[in-house]
C-alpha cells in the first residue's frame, strides 16, 4: 500500500478527467474452485487496487463526482469468519488509510445506485469476470448482454491516462517484482539438465515467486518447444541439443508484476544453428532498446526489430531481397508472429481488460488487424514514466511455414529450401522490462545473462560446479 496522499491524488485526477457523474468500481470476490469454501487464490481487481489500495475480497467503491463523495462498500468479518480466518482490522480503519472516510455496508450499494441511476451518468469499466457482469446487470437494471457495451469510454481513457505513467513508488514495486523474476530465471538456467522434465523447472521457479510475493504474474511458460508462443504443456523431458524457453514473472504483495524471458541450451552451449539464430534475436533486442525514448512510436520500434530480424535471416540465406520491403510485405511474420512488447504494471499486460485500442493506441493511431501486427498490444508514442517489455523472437512453426509455402507466399523473400535446415530449431525469445526516462530508457531489475556468450558462460560455470 502506498501513502494516503498518493491514493487521494489519483482519485482527484480521475474526477477531474471526467467532470461529472458517478464512478462505480467493483472489487473482486472470492471464487470457489470446486465448492464454495475451496477458493482460488484471491486477486483484487487492478484498477480497484490502483485507486483504493485495499486487497481484501467483497469490496466495491463509488466516487460520486457531483456529490463530492467517496465511499467504500463492504462488511467487517462476522464471528464465523473470525473463527476460520482470524480477526482483521476494521474496514473503516483500513479505508481511512487510503483517504476514504465514508464506509457503508455492502447491502446498501444497490440503494445508493438506485437513487442516482435515473439522473446521473454511471461510469464503469469493462467487466472481465462473469460475476461482475451479473452484478452490474442487477445494480443497473440492464440486461447482461448490454452491460459490456455500456462500459464508459470516458472512464477507460481517464484510467489509462493515469495508470500508464508510473510514479516513483510504483516503479520501486515493479522493480521488486522484476528482481524476484530475475531470481527465477537464474534458478532455471542453473538447474536445467538432461533428464529433467519441464515441470521440474516450473516447480522450482514458482516456488521462488511464492516465497517472495503473492504469486506468479501469469502461468510460467517453461518449454523445450519455444515455437509454441504460449505453451503450458510441461511433461517433456529435457535433452542435450534442445533449448529451454523460460517466460516467467513474479507478482509482489503490492500486485505489481515482472515479466522476463530467456532461452538457453540444455547442454552447456548452443548448437551452431541455435547460436546464429539467438544472436539475430539479440541484435533485434538491442536495436529496439536503443530506440526507446519519449516521443518515439513503439510501432516504429517494433518495425525496427522486425527489419533487424530479416537482415540477420538474409545473412543466413533463409531470407533474401530487401529487408525493409520484406517487412512491408509481411514476410517477417513467417518467423516473428507476435508483438514486440506491452505495458507492464499492476497487470502483466497492463490494463489489457480495458481494451488494447485505448491502452496501446490512440484515436489517431489505430491498431492494425493484419497477421503479425494485430497482436502488437502497444503502438503509441512513448512517454516518460511508462514501463514496458521488449521481447523480440524468432519462431520456426512448421505448420505456419507449410501453409505459407502452399499458399505460394513470400517466395521473393524466403528461400524455403534453405529454411528446411532450420525448421525443427524451435523458438527463441529474449525479454526484459524497461522504464522510459527523460531521454531514453532504463533496464529494470538486476542483470541477467543476455548475450549467447553470457548464457553459455553461466551454464558452463554452473554445470561444472
Amino acid at each position: 500500500m502506498f501513502s494516503k496522499e498518493e491514493y487521494i491524488t489519483r482519485r482527484k485526477k480521475l474526477r477531474e478527467s471526467l467532470g461529472g457523474g458517478l464512478i462505480l468500481f467493483l472489487g473482486n470476490d472470492e471464487v470457489g474452485i470446486n465448492f464454495k469454501d475451496n477458493i482460488y487464490p484471491f486477486r483484487q481487481d487492478s484498477s480497484f487496487v490502483y485507486f483504493f489500495g485495499l486487497q481484501s475480497p467483497g469490496l466495491n467503491a463509488i466516487i460520486d463526482i457531483d456529490g463530492n463523495e467517496e465511499i467504500i462498500f463492504g462488511d467487517d468479518p462476522s464471528i464465523d469468519d473470525i473463527v476460520f480466518s482470524g480477526p482483521s482490522t476494521s474496514l473503516k480503519k483500513r479505508a481511512a488509510e487510503v483517504g476514504i472516510t465514508t464506509v457503508m455496508a455492502s447491502t446498501v450499494l444497490g440503494d445508493y445506485i438506485d437513487k442516482s441511476k435515473n439522473n446521473t451518468q454511471i461510469h464503469y469499466l469493462p467487466p472481465y469476470r462473469s460475476e461482475h457482469i451479473l452484478k452490474l446487470s442487477l445494480l443497473l437494471g440492464t440486461s447482461v448482454s448490454e452491460i459490456p457495451k455500456k462500459a464508459s469510454t470516458e472512464l477507460i481513457k481517464g484510467v489509462v491516462k493515469l495508470r500508464s505513467i508510473k510514479s516513483i513508488a510504483e516503479v520501486i514495486e515493479i522493480e521488486k517484482a522484476v528482481n524476484t523474476t530475475v531470481e527465477m530465471q537464474y534458478k532455471a538456467m542453473e538447474l536445467a539438465k538432461p533428464g529433467m522434465t519441464e515441470a521440474d523447472l516450473f516447480g522450482v521457479v514458482k516456488q521462488i515467486a511464492l516465497a517472495n510475493g503473492d504469486n506468479t504474474s501469469f502461468p510460467t511458460i517453461m518449454t523445450v518447444n519455444g515455437q509454441i508462443l504460449h505453451n503450458h504443456y510441461r511433461k517433456n523431458i529435457l535433452k542435450a541439443g534442445a533449448m529451454v524457453l523460460c517466460d516467467c514473472g513474479a507478482e509482489g504483495y503490492s500486485s505489481y508484476a515482472g515479466d522476463l524471458t530467456r532461452t538457453f541450451p540444455v547442454a552447456e552451449k548452443f548448437t551452431d544453428k541455435q547460436k546464429k539464430i539467438y544472436d539475430i534475436v539479440y541484435a533485434a533486442y538491442r536495436a529496439a532498446v536503443d530506440k526507446l525514448k519519449p516521443g518515439c512510436l513503439f510501432l516504429n520500434v517494433h518495425i525496427t526489430a522486425c527489419q533487424k530480424i530479416v537482415e540477420g535471416l538474409i545473412d543466413l540465406g533463409i531470407m533474401k531481397g530487401n529487408a525493409e520491403e520484406a517487412v512491408v510485405a509481411g514476410a517477417h511474420t513467417l518467423f516473428f508472429q507476435c508483438g514486440l512488447g506491452h505495458m507492464l504494471g499492476l497487470d502483466v499486460h497492463d490494463m489489457e481488460n480495458l481494451g488494447e485500442q485505448y491502452v496501446g493506441y490512440t484515436d489517431d493511431l489505430k491498431q492494425r488487424t493484419d497477421f503479425g501486427f494485430k497482436s502488437l498490444r502497444l503502438g503509441r508514442e512513448l512517454e516518460e514514466g511508462m514501463v514496458l517489455t521488449v521481447e523480440p523472437g524468432i519462431y520456426f512453426i512448421p505448420e505456419l511455414i507449410a501453409l505459407r509455402k502452399t499458399e505460394n507466399r513470400f517466395k521473393e523473400f524466403v528461400d524455403y529450401d534453405k529454411l528446411e535446415d532450420f525448421i525443427d530449431l524451435g523458438g527463441i525469445r529474449i525479454e526484459d522490462d524497461f522504464l522510459i526516462t527523460e531521454k531514453g530508457s532504463r533496464l529494470l531489475g538486476n542483470k541477467l545473462p543476455t548475450t549467447s556468450d553470457e548464457i553459455e558462460q553461466f551454464r558452463i560455470t554452473k554445470q561444472r560446479i
